[in-house]
């Protein structure tokens, strides 16, 4: 069996990369050609490989006899998770917040977060379910709090199902329901704080730690002359 990866999330390759070299199953890594930027002393020494999904994915059908998607950016054409299995590895807990930072909307709306193992359809973060995990928010999380919690349920996942899911030894689950979706769209508009939107402090710190990700700028306002201002929220539950 040959089968391929697709990540843009470093912790996410060095676990598969690891995974791999213990396997026997032939495995090929790839990244996003947006993503190649996190990874360039791995594409130096061949470890993983830049791909257009929408522009090859014909050569993965001919070569490949399954992939996965785990925390790829990019989305998998409909030739390509018709022509070979296809299985997403998603840090939400569908079919709730699919798309994009699940955890974010989480923590804002109030829906379930957690890690979904499914096989994928045309639609995004879509199709049946072959478990998923819930993760609960406390109230001294932030987005990456969460998001590191969500990560170590996916590679339990990953050790629990992988070997059944090559063998095809595994059920899938249609739940009928089509939940709610955010785009990279969607999270950008909310990243602008409008300062003068009445809201009560629960709301305001819910935002803010929903948009607190380490190294990351997220939410910001804009001084008098067009400046951003980035804002994060530092959260410390007492001893």
């Amino acid at each position: 069996m040959n089968i391929f990866f697709v990540t843009d999330n470093k912790i996410w390759f060095d676990f598969l990369h690891e995974w791999s070299n213990e396997s026997l199953v032939d495995t090929s890594i790839f990244c996003s050609p947006t993503g190649a930027g996190f990874f360039v002393d791995e594409i130096e020494r061949g470890l993983i490989s830049t791909i257009d999904l929408k522009l090859e994915s014909i050569q993965l059908v001919e070569k490949f006899d399954m992939g996965f998607s785990c925390h790829c950016k990019q989305i998998f054409p409909k030739f390509l998770v018709e022509g070979v299995p296809c299985f997403n590895f998603h840090p939400g807990f569908n079919p709730e917040n699919r798309g994009w930072f699940p955890q974010v909307f989480s923590i804002i709306n109030g829906k379930p977060v957690g890690a979904t193992l499914h096989k994928m359809d045309c639609e995004i973060d879509h199709g049946p379910i072959i478990e998923r995990i819930r993760v609960e928010i406390n109230n001294w999380d932030t987005s990456k709090s969460v998001y590191d919690r969500i990560l170590n349920e996916e590679f339990k996942l990953f050790e629990k199902w992988i070997d059944r899911i090559l063998t095809g030894d595994h059920d899938e689950t249609h739940l009928g329901l089509a939940g709610n979706y955010n785009s990279i769209t969607d999270f950008k508009n909310i990243c602008e704080i409008n300062l003068n939107k009445k809201v009560t402090f629960k709301e305001a710190i819910d935002y803010l730690r929903a948009m607190t990700f380490d190294g990351y700028d997220n939410a910001f306002f804009k001084t008098g002359d067009g400046q951003k201002v980035y804002v994060s929220i530092n959260l410390r539950l007492s001893e």
